[in-house]
């Protein structure tokens, strides 16, 4: 390929000095748009990809930040630590989410569930944790690797989660059950990427021993193999119509293609070790580091070869062949993506308490999000409505003098900065805000599924029909065997431990069951069960189902009429003479029933102006709760 073909295919787009000192990981968001650096300076810093300085730097971690990732929908940002714990951060509010602590050694993977507030973590110490990061707690542990675990994945409909680790295995996880479904064997050293394909069950894994491999996840068995990388394996991408796989080493970027087995070009890009990438419009981002700098790169897909002659591969002809497609049948099963989360997940007994550590034993008040660039913080996180997407131009670069103590780009290239958020090409009905008790529509549900079809086959009409009643099945079950062993404890008169039993569950439909029933007896509450029920209100409050809201409405209520007297009193009186141990234990739950209620406050205050009709309930709470302002 000649040297004018190869500048015109691909281009440095900037550098720049992202921390004071090494950069030690670095991450780009799935749109290309944003970029996160994680730094030994025990910061991290939050970038536009084609803008020259830091939009906000994120500080509260006390050691270096060794793992960082996006969210899908890139509002919130993960970062983990040398010392084993993570912090989450919402980038819109800028502001510190969660601390999150249990590894016993670096973090050096993460990734985010698709669909609920779930995060998961892989470290050194050889641990998979899944985290709650509503509820501050560990959901779930996965034990079985022997090295530490390098990436991990989860799936598309967010049932499964992959990993891959220094030993040399991909190992594939069930979250519901909690448990291995099956695990991969073929690569002979490190395993450094897997990524899922975005439709089909399919996994591919690159590796430090120089293949990429894919997996068929119906029948578990490898179905490919390349052997043409010249480097370790360091990134990996599917195509968004999942038509062909894209992999990053070394100074090298390669398109395959699958069943047969085939590689359809090679760009030799100089990005060096590159760290991530991603694709935005017909063009790749690309992302390196080298000590305290960070280098982006752009190549141009629409050179790039994804289909057609093979240049190498296990088709040794010049023949062309069919680019696969995403339209019609596939040969493999496609994902199905419910509005499901992890909520059903088992909650291990490790996660129901937080393990402090050395780095964290510091307030999420130690943290901070310092925006550092007010005018590109707004054009990102603050978008017009009519933000569209704006390719990234190809330009000379130019240097820029810098004398800044902050993270600022030293070369960089003029482009115009397109919004992170993107118009959709389609637009669901947004679904309410509250869904009443009495509702005379299908909430979730598409009637045209349940719809005779034309030259539908009796087997046909009775799978559509059957359609999602297994899932339904298993729901009722796991939920009337939850509400059994709540009452088992509830039969030994421990409403308290009956309560923390519930709440361990993680099922707010459980919590409401049990609160509709202490509710009947007021006298069963007590100054222990509001400590351990208002983050539970907390939720149902917010809740967009009217039967949950009304829950937690009347269990607040019971709570502020017995217990907002004793509170106020508690914490207005004077310092007694001497040690009263029960005075002081009653002082802290006070307390801290005073600062959950001053958290509702505001959230209740919020939802009133957001419910429309069921807006009464929480103005009449809003009342009820304004001797908290004095």
């Amino acid at each position: 390929m000649a040297a004018s073909d190869v500048t015109k295919m691909w281009w440095k787009l900037q550098d720049m000095v992202a921390h004071s000192s090494k950069v030690s990981s670095l991450v780009l968001g799935k749109s290309g748009r944003l970029l996160a650096t994680g730094g030994e300076d025990c910061r991290v810093n939050i970038w536009a990809v084609n803008k020259p300085n830091c939009i906000m730097s994120l500080t509260g971690h006390t050691s270096p930040v060794q793992c960082v990732q996006f969210s899908s929908t890139e509002e919130q940002v993960v970062a983990g630590s040398e010392s084993g714990s993570l912090r989450v951060w919402d980038l819109e509010a800028a502001k510190i989410l969660r601390t999150l602590m249990g590894h016993k050694a670096n973090i050096c993977s993460l990734d985010f569930h698709p669909f609920g507030e779930h995060i998961a973590s892989g470290s050194v110490d050889t641990n998979i944790k899944l985290w709650d990061v509503r509820r501050k707690g560990c959901v779930f542990r996965y034990k079985g690797h022997t090295q530490a675990v390098r990436c991990i994945s989860f799936s598309p409909d967010g049932k499964w989660l992959a990993s891959a680790s220094d030993d040399s295995t991909i190992k594939l996880w069930d979250l519901t059950a909690g448990k291995l479904i099956t695990e991969f064997t073929a690569h002979t050293s490190a395993v450094n990427v897997v990524q899922f394909h975005p439709n089909e069950y399919l996994l591919a894994s690159g590796s430090a021993d120089r293949t990429v491999k894919l997996w068929d996840l119906e029948k578990f068995k490898l179905i490919g193999s390349s052997e043409g990388e010249t480097g370790p394996v360091r990134c990996m991408l599917f195509s968004p119509d999942g038509s062909c796989l894209y992999s990053g080493s070394e100074d090298a970027l390669r398109v395959y293609g699958w069943e047969p087995d085939r590689c359809f070009d090679v760009v030799h890009v100089g990005w060096g070790k590159v760290a991530d990438f991603a694709i935005c419009n017909s063009q790749m981002i690309g992302v390196s580091c080298s000590q305290m700098n960070v280098s982006s790169y752009v190549v141009d897909l629409s050179r790039v070869k994804t289909s057609g002659s093979v240049i190498q591969g296990l088709i040794e002809d010049d023949k062309p062949l069919a680019a696969p497609t995403s339209k019609g049948p596939t040969l493999r099963r496609n994902y199905e993506r419910p509005p499901t989360t992890c909520n059903t997940q088992k909650r291990s007994p490790e996660g129901e308490r937080r393990s402090p550590s050395s780095d964290d034993e510091h307030d999420d008040k130690e943290s901070n999000a310092e925006i550092t660039n007010p005018d590109d913080y707004k054009e990102i996180f603050q978008p017009p409505s009519n933000a569209t997407s704006t390719p990234i131009l190809r330009v000379e670069p130019t240097v820029v003098a810098s004398t800044s103590a902050r993270p600022v780009s030293v070369v960089t290239a003029s482009v115009a900065l397109p919004s992170r958020n993107i118009v959709p090409t389609s637009k669901q009905k947004p679904s309410p805000v509250v869904i009443p008790s009495a509702c005379n529509e299908l909430v979730g549900l598409n009637v045209g599924d349940f719809l005779p079809v034309s030259e539908m086959s009796n087997d046909e009409a009775l799978n559509q029909i059957r359609k999602g009643h297994e899932t339904m099945c298993v729901m009722l079950t796991s939920r009337h065997k939850n509400l059994d062993t709540v009452r088992t404890v509830w039969t030994g008169g421990d409403i308290k431990t009956s309560l923390d039993s519930a709440v361990s569950i993680n099922d707010l439909s459980i919590v409401v069951d049990i609160l509709n029933i202490v509710n009947l007896k007021p006298s069963l509450w007590k100054l222990d069960t509001c400590t351990t029920i208002l983050p539970q209100i907390e939720e149902l409050l917010q809740s967009k189902y009217e039967s949950y809201v009304q829950t937690g409405y009347v269990s607040l209520k019971l709570i502020l009429k017995r217990f907002w007297p004793l509170i106020s009193e508690t914490l207005t009186a004077l310092p007694s003479v001497g040690v009263d141990i029960t005075r002081e234990e009653r002082h802290q739950k006070c307390k801290a029933c005073y600062k959950q209620l001053k958290n509702l406050s505001n959230i209740i205050k919020n939802r009133a102006e957001q419910v429309g009709r069921h807006g009464s309930t929480f103005k009449e709470l809003q009342l009820l709760m304004a001797p908290l302002d004095y």
